[in-house]
């Protein structure tokens, strides 16, 4: 998949899933990667800054099977940001959609210029 693609869309992705659920960093990790291909090294800068932007906040829990885990949860601003980017995010791929359909839709031969 292209990078630039998932780049611009795992903000919404990390959001989405903790408005579901509070989540440790490698869970985050697993739980996104089993739709979209991502590292470690991706999703870890991105939570230490939406944490430092406020949208998101930790906490330690016990762990059965080693040290206590940092957990994630979505703050008030962060719902309004998952809100707001999820809102824009359909937005802008009916967008794309619509301007792929007009694409396929035009006669062979005729160009867009």
């Amino acid at each position: 998949m292209n990078v630039q693609f998932k780049k611009g869309v795992l903000d919404l992705c990390v959001l989405s899933l903790l408005s579901r659920k509070a989540c440790y960093g490698y869970e985050i990790v697993q739980e996104i990667s089993g739709a979209i291909e991502i590292s470690e090294g991706t999703v870890y800068p991105l939570l230490r800054r939406l944490k430092n932007e406020g949208h998101l906040e930790t906490y330690l829990q016990e762990s059965t099977g080693g040290p206590p885990r940092k957990y994630y949860r979505l703050t008030e601003s962060g719902r309004a940001l998952h809100a707001r980017l999820r809102e824009e995010w359909f937005l802008f791929v009916g967008q794309v959609n619509r301007f792929l359909r007009d694409e396929m839709n035009e006669p062979p031969g005729e160009n867009r210029g």
